[in-house]
């Protein structure tokens, strides 16, 4: 069966498209909350242009939500969700970043310290996950309920003025 014959998307590709758009969705949330109190003209056209690209790629990828290997149906998250996936975006940064910077360390000592913020981001996305789990925020295995929040989140923050 060739690419343009398959219906569905792989399951690789569904997970890295719910990564993208959970995290542009938080971000556009914030963005659209903080360009209010930006005052100087060329940051606030920075922020501006950025909330526009961020609103176009998520309306880009959320027509491959309909692709994905499952069908989606789940309540909307409260705040409390939104601020916990914000932590975990952070922190899973946090843990790539980190991660990659090590990488580029030549001093034993810096490397050290940088060993220890990585460690302390890998225990604190740990935490923020097993509460968002709980929670039923973060539904990591049930794919339907994931995607749903997504596609949620996504329209939120596309309808937020």
């Amino acid at each position: 069966m060739s690419t343009e014959e398959r219906r569905t998307l792989a399951w690789h590709e569904t997970l890295e498209i719910h990564e993208l758009v959970a995290f542009q969705s938080n971000g556009l949330i914030k963005l659209k909350k903080m360009i209010k109190e930006v005052n100087d003209p060329d940051l606030r056209e920075i922020y501006r242009k950025s909330i526009l690209d961020i609103e176009g790629n998520i309306k880009e990828l959320i027509p491959f939500y309909s692709l994905a290997p499952a069908g989606r149906e789940e309540e909307w998250r409260s705040d409390l969700g939104f601020y916990s996936g914000d932590l975990l975006g952070l922190l899973k940064t946090s843990v790539r970043n980190y991660s990659i910077a090590i990488t580029e360390t030549a001093t034993p000592s810096l490397r050290n310290v940088l060993t220890n913020h990585l460690l302390k981001a890998i225990k604190g996305h740990e935490q923020i996950f097993n509460y968002m789990y709980k929670k039923g925020y973060y539904p990591s295995y049930d794919l339907n309920a994931l995607l749903s929040n997504d596609l949620k989140i996504a329209n939120k923050a596309l309808q937020m003025k």
